[in-house]
């Protein structure tokens, strides 16, 4: 159960983040959420859905594996991508709000929480230190505020993207049948993507309003990250290959 306080260098002066990967630290998940402020660097390596949220709309998730449970990036404690998402690299941090008097006016403003009880917190002395010995910020820490707040960010910028894609009718469902092998395929469902058709049709109010506002890039980006199933489809197979070597071995 989440443990979650209010950051500070004094409670928190010893506090330690593992930055290992595994199943231990919660890592064996098939989707992550990710957002627009970081699509750049996401579609090199991920491919990048739409998802449909039970409050309505949608949210955008990279996959990174076949399987509810299973995490094609992940390998002997490391993360296989050159660009981690930050949904992943905030780890037990996230942002919350506090009101806090500022020019004379009482405001929400934006403070960060740390759950103790999350995975990553380092129980001994492994992992990366939060705050310096004499109390300032780690290099590590600091990594973690930019990348709260490209996500914090990311959340508006998410709804404004989906809200005009949606107003263009642009995000259709997608029903895919991969194959492995012989042996194996599976079914991916409850994803969407960018109807390119649409998009290569509309008219030219329409487009230009998206480029305005910076989402035809991310209509584009999108689309383009599809190309990465290749890429995890391949590592699928790879680690099927290596299963069944595993098995016909112990039967031998």
């Amino acid at each position: 159960m989440a443990r979650y306080e209010l950051l500070n260098n004094i409670a928190h002066k010893d506090l330690r983040v593992s930055t290992r990967f595994g199943e231990e630290f919660g890592d064996n998940i098939g989707v992550v959420q990710v957002f627009p402020t970081e699509f750049a660097e996401l579609q090199r390596e991920y491919p990048i859905f739409f998802r449909e949220v039970a409050e309505g709309g949608f949210e955008t998730v990279a996959l990174l594996g076949f399987d509810q449970r299973e995490n094609l990036f992940v390998q002997d404690g490391g993360w296989h991508a050159a660009y981690l998402p930050g949904a992943i690299a905030r780890g037990p941090f996230l942002i919350g709000f506090q009101e806090q008097m500022v020019d004379g006016q009482l405001r929400n403003e934006p403070v960060i929480h740390v759950d103790l009880e999350h995975p990553r917190v380092a129980r001994d002395q492994d992992g990366h230190p939060v705050f310096l010995a004499q109390g300032g910020n780690s290099p590590y820490l600091e990594r973690v505020i930019a990348v709260l707040r490209g996500i914090n960010d990311g959340v508006q910028a998410c709804k404004a993207m989906v809200a005009a894609f949606q107003a263009l009718d642009l995000i259709q469902p997608m029903q895919m049948e991969v194959r492995f092998d012989e042996a194996h395929a599976v079914n991916l469902t409850g994803l969407h993507g960018i109807d390119r058709e649409r998009l290569a049709a509309l008219d030219a109010p329409s487009l230009h309003g998206l480029h305005r506002s910076g989402w035809l890039e991310g209509a584009y980006l999108v689309s383009a990250s599809l190309y990465n199933m290749r890429r995890l489809i391949a590592e699928k197979q790879r680690r099927l290959r290596e299963q069944e070597a595993t098995e016909a071995e112990q039967v031998a």
